[in-house]
């Protein structure tokens, strides 16, 4: 059945697919800054706005992957707020956690069962039914657009996938491909405030690249070296994927669960010099050819926050080219720094499968 599904999937989030979604991309990075300018606007003539970039971050994502599913947005950043889908996703998860640990302990999990509410299993049912509604409206329009559901319709036409997978898939998709990106720009934009000198290096990298916002673009963005070891220091350091991704024990082993925790790996100082250290110059080209380079001997292949193989993450190539974009015409627009009562510790943040602090910025 994965088999299947990505099979559909696949030619939505291809490189190709991305060219013809570009403009999209654009359309809601191009409305987080106008927001943002707003916030800033309102504050006195030289003094800056203290904004909490964390829900920012999510509205922009979610917004984009709600119009290249379902062909319409969430409008969170049309309101500034998060629809109410998505506060009570990321309530969900958060409750999901204690469901997972009770788990462990059978009598703890059947009274936790027991004494959830009528009214909650209500939200659930209505929470599923919003993607299901969404789905079938996509399923209607008359209008082609080069969005994701595009190419599963054209796929799909002579019904291989049921329309139950279909509403299953597309709402898993919805958290994949939009609260991990945020995650790890939220991750690359707390380490940067914190490290003025690269934050620096990548503001000019951005600024003396580009004279005029019409000229970054994907294709141009691909080829800024700074920008990308930066993208790819706080994938190594912020994996949006907390948990263990399993892995199956060859045939003769053991009968035990065998996992990668990425968190872990990461930060494994005999992988990585000063592991804990955000130092994107780890993934300057130089570095990997320099003998004498600090980072020569860097195992930068352990870095695999997509997974590897047929169950890789399809959506790789639209999460660097959201993290590029934003990250791009953000710092091309606005000088950012930490808020000094507010600086926070990445790794002192408590999680619940995902991050769900504020970043301090």
């Amino acid at each position: 059945m994965h088999a299947r599904i990505r099979k559909i999937l696949a030619p939505g989030f291809t490189p190709r697919a991305l060219r013809g979604q570009e403009p999209i991309l654009h359309r809601y990075v191009n409305l987080l800054v106008e927001r943002l300018r707003e916030c800033v606007s309102k504050e006195p003539q030289g003094k800056g706005a203290q904004i909490d970039v964390a829900p920012w971050f999510n509205f922009t994502t979610f917004d984009i992957f709600g119009d290249l599913g379902f062909g319409e947005s969430f409008d969170c950043l049309q309101h500034s707020r998060y629809h109410p889908w998505i506060a009570l996703l990321f309530n969900s998860v958060k409750a999901a956690s204690f469901v997972a640990a009770a788990r462990f302990y059978p009598l703890v999990e059947f009274i936790l069962m027991k004494c959830i509410p009528p009214s909650l299993r209500k939200m659930q049912r209505d929470h599923y039914q919003q993607i299901v509604d969404k789905v079938h409206r996509r399923f209607n329009f008359e209008l082609e657009r080069p969005d994701i559901m595009s190419h599963v319709i054209t796929a799909n036409e002579e019904g291989d996938l049921p329309i139950g997978v279909i509403n299953t898939t597309f709402m898993v998709l919805t958290t994949a491909g939009s609260e991990t990106t945020a995650t790890v720009l939220c991750g690359a934009l707390n380490y940067l405030v914190n490290h003025q000198d690269k934050l620096h290096a990548l503001g000019q990298e951005i600024r003396q690249r580009f004279r005029t916002e019409d000229e970054i673009n994907l294709d141009t963005l691909r080829n800024l070296p700074y920008l990308n070891a930066v993208i790819m220091e706080a994938l190594r350091l912020c994996p949006p994927i907390l948990w263990m991704l399993p892995r199956r024990v060859p045939s003769g082993g053991d009968t035990t669960a065998v996992s990668i925790q990425s968190y872990t790996m990461n930060r494994d100082p005999s992988y990585f010099h000063c592991a804990a250290s955000f130092i994107p110059e780890r993934w300057l080209p130089e570095a990997s050819v320099n003998s004498k380079s600090a980072f020569f001997k860097d195992k930068r292949e352990a870095v695999q926050a997509f997974s590897l193989g047929p169950r890789s993450c399809m959506g790789q190539h639209l999460a660097w080219a959201e993290m590029r974009l934003i990250l791009t015409k953000l710092l091309w627009t606005f000088d950012f720094a930490a808020v000094e009562e507010k600086r926070l510790k990445w790794e002192a943040l408590r999680t619940f499968l995902f991050r769900r602090e504020s970043s301090g910025i």
